[in-house]
């Protein structure tokens, strides 16, 4: 019999099938990894912009150039927003990107996942006595708190609604278990426990591209602005200029 008519291993065939397949599944799955931590991120960043241009189109714009005066006294209280209602926008100057908006709700497919951080049901809303639970993703999907392991005690938080402006301080960051959910009660860490206190809690999962725990920063309320009399001094990329003696 010449060679041409040899028949081939058996073997072979399996191994060149099995080759393909392989080849096959790791173009799959380079092109899953690439929507994931890419195309995601597209798609976030373009609703997001657009939510946050239609926020200052229904508010107006708030004069940048003017710092407005601390107040002191009991903030302005929210009406509750319908569920997956964008009803804020959120400011982080430590961040890379330091806006983005704020939704009632922490549903993946309606909140999280395409209109940027949201805020736990029925926790405080931002100005109340209690604790703003707010959440969101660390990579993908935007991913609002990427930066979160940067803040540190004294960073300001600021959540911006259509009239006021509520500024939270850093006090500390810590690192719990998935079902720990005592940090977004409404005392922090004591569940049952009466709210004396104003307070902020950012969760997102931890490590990177993991959701084995959850990154926690707590916040303290510190004061709050009108917003029709500018942005407030935690926002101002330059410190103000001390005020004359009279």
């Amino acid at each position: 019999m010449s060679p041409s008519h040899r028949r081939r291993p058996r073997g072979a065939g399996v191994v060149g099938v099995l080759g393909e397949l392989l080849l096959t599944l790791g173009a799959l799955l380079l092109l899953f990894l690439v929507w994931q931590l890419w195309w995601t991120d597209v798609v976030a960043d373009r609703e997001q912009a657009g939510l946050l241009d239609g926020l200052e189109q229904e508010w107006g714009a708030v004069d940048e150039e003017q710092i407005a005066p601390r107040q002191d006294g009991p903030p302005p209280q929210l009406e509750a927003p319908a569920d997956t209602m964008v009803f804020g926008r959120m400011h982080v100057p430590a961040f890379d990107r330091p806006e983005f908006p704020l939704a009632e709700g922490v549903s993946l497919e309606e909140v999280l996942n395409v209109k940027g951080a949201g805020h736990y049901p029925e926790t405080a809303l931002p100005g109340e006595v209690g604790n703003v639970a707010i959440a969101g993703h660390r990579n993908t999907y935007g991913r609002v708190f990427e930066d979160i392991a940067v803040l540190e005690p004294g960073d300001p938080i600021v959540v911006e609604t259509a009239d006021t402006f509520y500024v939270y301080e850093v006090t500390e960051s810590l690192i719990v278990q998935p079902e720990d959910v005592e940090v977004i009660a409404p005392t922090p860490g004591q569940p049952g426990v009466e709210p004396t206190d104003r307070m902020l809690t950012l969760t997102a999962c931890h490590p990177m591209y993991s959701a084995r725990e959850r990154y926690i920063v707590h916040a303290e309320f510190a004061y709050w602005t009108d917003r029709a009399d500018g942005i407030p001094e935690a926002l101002a990329t330059e410190a103000p200029a001390p005020q004359e003696e009279s």
